[in-house]
């Protein structure tokens, strides 16, 4: 049986709904269920990873913390950062989790690449680089053999936020975005090619893109 690969274009959405969405489409889903990627935003917010530790929220102040399932430490989601939830049924595509993460890695560099942006990964710490600032951030978790959670990609965004954090458990980390490196950079247009670029890593020739949950 071939199934497509749905992307869901869902702009921006409030992060607990979403979580339990994922949660809840993990659980009831089945082997002949299409694999689904989530596109979105999420208004600002700090999530701490399940093996988070404290002494990385600096200072939060106003922006709210949610303790998630995922893995990793804490990082910043807002406005202008484009988020991608992969729930992808791992033992199907006979993948594991750590072919999962070079999957969205390579998206990632191939997008910036794209765009003209030189970057790369690091075997030990998880996410995508350009110049040894981060540009992309990963956190996942895997449940029943699929995943959930997934990546966020800075592409055209308020950054101060992360100086209240420790980003990814890094003390002095810096972040960058896709629009500090290339003004050409659009959330429009990275939704587009990191929609392809994920499909074609993950042995879909395309996606089917919807709008909304439905």
């Amino acid at each position: 049986m071939t199934l497509d690969l749905v992307c869901r274009d869902l702009g921006v959405v409030e992060y607990e709904d979403t979580w339990e969405r994922m949660k809840q489409f993990t659980q009831v889903r089945n082997k002949d269920d299409a694999d689904e990627i989530w596109l979105l935003e999420h208004p600002s917010l700090f999530t701490q990873g399940q093996a988070g530790k404290e002494e990385h929220l600096l200072a939060p102040g106003d922006i709210p913390v949610y303790q998630a399932d995922r893995g990793g430490q804490v990082t910043y989601h807002g406005p202008g950062q484009l988020i991608a939830y992969v729930l992808i049924d791992l033992k199907r595509l006979g993948i594991g989790v750590r072919d999962l993460v070079s999957v969205l890695e390579n998206s990632i560099v191939k997008v910036l690449a794209l765009n003209g942006i030189e970057a790369y990964a690091k075997p030990d710490a998880p996410g995508v680089y350009v110049d040894e600032k981060k540009i992309a951030s990963l956190g996942l978790r895997v449940r029943r053999g699929c995943s959930f959670h997934g990546l966020a990609l800075n592409v055209d965004m308020d950054l101060t936020p992360f100086n209240r954090i420790n980003p990814c458990g890094y003390q002095g980390l810096q972040m960058v975005d896709m629009k500090r490196l290339y003004t050409g950079a659009t959330l429009s247009d990275t939704k587009i090619q990191l929609a392809n670029q994920l499909a074609e890593h993950l042995g879909y020739t395309s996606p089917t893109i919807q709008q909304g949950w439905n």
